[in-house]
């Protein structure tokens, strides 16, 4: 473990060096201000989703709806432009088997590239949520919302509702970032990476809109993203958090298995 720690400092420093970082970083924070900027010019809400009647009744409401937009195609690209990049730079720049030579196994190696990727993922999200959170109180301040049940939810309790909907928001992007690792392991290759995960995502959203999909729907990775309106339910609707649980588990594991089998084998000589 002190070796995959080791590892793991390493490639969030390497990360702390990388434009790809800061692009993501700077949009997490970047769009939730743009949001609320754009609602300050405008009279109308957007009427058609969760808590979008109320976007001007409390603040607590924005990061909960920009959560709802970027689930499209804004988070899936931020964390594929970090999951895509990881392991395919390494071959670009040809300092793979320089790290496989320091007394580093490969398995230690990969472990501390996937927490590095996740650990940038979650930094995005609670990005998002807490600008959010900070630039929709200051136009409308700190007051109490109304759940999706019509329930009046005291402001304090909804900050607690915001954290737990970020931590299931990230189920399904610790999922794609899993996917964007395997690109980057097989392809070797950054862009491809990148675009391929992107794709990817957008295809899961994609499959859920098309007509005759609806028994299938439940189980598609694109509608995890909609697993923490449960929270804003009175009561809490726990199936679709716990079928989120173990959907994006599966969604996850299997292509970081089949990356980590690929870097295993990969023959590092030409690197």
């Amino acid at each position: 473990m002190t070796a995959v720690f080791s590892v793991y400092k390493w490639e969030l420093l390497k990360l702390r060096a990388q434009k790809r970082t800061y692009l993501g970083l700077g949009a997490a924070i970047l769009v939730p201000c743009a949001f609320v900027i754009a609602l300050a010019f405008q009279n109308g809400a957007p009427n058609n989703i969760p808590l979008g009647r109320s976007v001007r009744e409390t603040g607590l409401v924005t990061p909960f709806l920009v959560l709802f937009f970027m689930s499209i195609w804004g988070l899936p690209l931020i964390t594929a432009l970090v999951a895509g990049d990881i392991v395919a730079a390494e071959h670009q720049n040809g300092t793979l088997k320089t790290i496989l030579t320091r007394s580093r196994e490969r398995g230690e190696v990969f472990a501390g590239k996937i927490l590095a990727a996740f650990t940038y993922t979650l930094a995005a999200v609670f990005l998002i949520g807490f600008v959010g959170a900070v630039a929709g109180v200051a136009k409308y301040g700190f007051k109490p919302l109304v759940s999706l049940s019509g329930t009046r939810i005291s402001a304090g309790a909804g900050v607690g509702l915001l954290a737990a909907s970020l931590g299931v928001y990230l189920l399904p992007l610790f999922a794609i970032a899993a996917f964007g690792l395997l690109l980057s392991t097989a392809t070797r290759n950054s862009a491809a990476s990148v675009v391929g995960t992107l794709m990817f995502a957008l295809l899961m959203q994609l499959l859920g809109a098309l007509p005759g999909t609806e028994p299938i729907r439940p189980y598609l990775l694109g509608t995890q993203f909609e697993a923490w309106h449960s929270f804003l339910r009175t009561p809490t609707d726990w199936a679709p958090i716990v079928r989120a649980a173990w959907l994006c588990s599966l969604y996850g594991i299997v292509p970081l298995v089949a990356a980590y089998l690929v870097f295993l084998r990969r023959d590092v000589a030409g690197d």
